[in-house]
């Protein structure tokens, strides 16, 4: 008896005393919820692309983003300073993380207004070698030689064939790294006959190639500009040009790439599209595309009734000889980065070590959004597509383009009818390809001298209005 009351004593005073310790000692520790500023295009897509995930993996980090539409409320002005603007927006803001595209990013990293990654990466042990090299480099050469931002996807196009239709013309198959000149003398090895609607194309794009298309696309890939912006002259009468569209002309009269008489396909429902469409159909040999390629020939399989589906395949390039292991066609365009003394600089990095992970790019895998995932080896194939390809060059990075924003406005109205009607021309046979240049170049460098000199004085005389509106 004695026993069985003593024994309940001591329950009751051990019970008071783990009572005392949970009461009386200190509080639970709570995690301390932290803040962070995101810029982004479009609240809505950033949450359902990135900031639900990331708030499922970091309850505690409060994430408010800024959109940047506002940027370009007065573009219609006359004298609006789209580099301004945006130099305004972050100044005003005060973002943590800086959604940039290749420019942006360089021009800011030149300015000293985003946070080095490599530091933080080594802090951390971040698991960089999965990401897709040749975008590494292209942020790191931006970056001059440093990393300042990561992107979770990057865009390139590949060479898409229909393999059915080389085995049945008894054509061997293209291969990784092919030329514009190895491609167009492909196309030229199918047949020719038939009308347009039925007949088979050697090469072609969703519209058709017009000598202008396609010379474009033959001269991106070789690197070519019609303008040194360092010397302010044209550069079309050369060698090189006259080339480009002697190949773009030789291929388009062996009739072998698709190049229709009217305007093409001009509205109607998605199933119309795509049967207008003659690589989705599988009456093209050859094409040149993104990933949105393959999305497109899924789509139709799944709209269009008796659709024949065809098996396709997909090698690296076009690729400039001189180079044949790089592609221009590799670009980045969505580079997150941590604005230089934000006061949110560990949250920003958490955000950006996760949409750039491996865990994102899992989840994200299971669809193509237009982009590929810079994370290599998640993404295996669609639609029967080893998605490898896509991975296999090095990336070209050309500078030259970014200073096309030192030519004028006013010029290029100007241009674009003198190109096009030489170009018109040339097409008809009506001129040489020497003689049409020709005229391009000298009628075109009159034009950008002329649209040079304006703006000169433009920008010289405002200073003086300003003033007198000021006085």
């Amino acid at each position: 008896m004695k026993n069985g009351i003593l024994n309940k004593v001591m329950l009751l005073l051990l019970s008071g005393l783990l009572l005392a310790g949970c009461t009386g000692g200190p509080a639970k520790e709570t995690k301390q919820v932290s803040s962070l500023k995101v810029m982004f295009w479009d609240e809505n897509f950033f949450y359902r692309e990135y900031g639900d995930l990331f708030a499922m993996k970091h309850p505690n980090i409060d994430v408010e983003i800024v959109t940047t539409d506002r940027i370009y409320r007065d573009s219609d002005q006359e004298d609006f300073d789209r580099d301004k603007a945006f130099a305004d927006f972050i100044e005003q803001e005060q973002p943590d993380v800086l959604l940039l595209d290749a420019n942006e990013y360089e021009k800011l990293v030149s300015e000293g207004k985003l946070t080095e990654l490599d530091p933080l990466i080594a802090k951390d042990k971040y698991d960089t070698e999965t990401i897709f090299p040749g975008l590494m480099e292209i942020l790191k050469e931006k970056g001059g030689g440093k990393l300042y931002g990561l992107s979770p996807t990057f865009y390139g196009s590949v060479i898409y064939y229909n393999a059915d239709l080389f085995a049945k013309y008894g054509i061997e198959a293209p291969h990784d790294g092919m030329s514009w000149q190895e491609i167009l003398d492909t196309a030229r090895r199918f047949p020719t006959d038939g009308d347009e609607k039925t007949r088979v194309y050697g090469f072609g794009s969703d519209y058709g190639m017009s000598l202008d298309n396609l010379a474009s696309s033959i001269s991106y890939t070789q690197g070519l500009n019609y303008i040194n912006t360092d010397t302010m002259k044209l550069t079309l009468n050369t060698d090189s040009w006259k080339q480009v569209y002697k190949m773009a002309m030789d291929a388009l009269d062996s009739k072998a790439v698709y190049n229709p008489d009217g305007e093409g396909f001009q509205g109607g429902t998605m199933e119309e599209y795509y049967q207008s469409q003659p690589f989705m159909m599988g009456r093209m040999a050859m094409t040149v595309d993104s990933t949105y390629m393959l999305q497109n020939l899924k789509d139709a399989q799944d709209r269009i009734k008796d659709y024949k589906p065809f098996q396709i395949g997909a090698v690296a390039g076009p690729v400039d000889p001189a180079e044949p292991d790089k592609s221009r066609n590799i670009s980045v365009s969505d580079i997150f980065s941590i604005r230089a003394n934000s006061a949110n600089a560990d949250a920003a990095w958490e955000f950006i070590k996760f949409v750039n992970g491996d865990e994102f790019a899992k989840v994200k895998s299971r669809t193509l959004n237009g982009g590929m995932l810079s994370r290599m080896g998640v993404q295996k194939d669609f639609h029967g597509v080893n998605l490898d390809v896509f991975y296999k060059l090095k990336p070209k990075v050309d500078n030259d383009s970014d200073n096309y924003d030192k030519i004028p406005e006013s010029f290029h109205d100007q241009y674009r009818t003198i190109f096009d009607r030489e170009m018109k021309l040339m097409a008809e046979k009506k001129k040489s390809i020497g003689e049409a240049l020709q005229v391009i170049q000298d009628e075109g460098q009159a034009a950008l001298d002329k649209a040079v000199k304006e703006e000169a004085a433009g920008k010289k005389n405002k200073p003086a209005a300003e003033a007198d509106q000021a006085g």
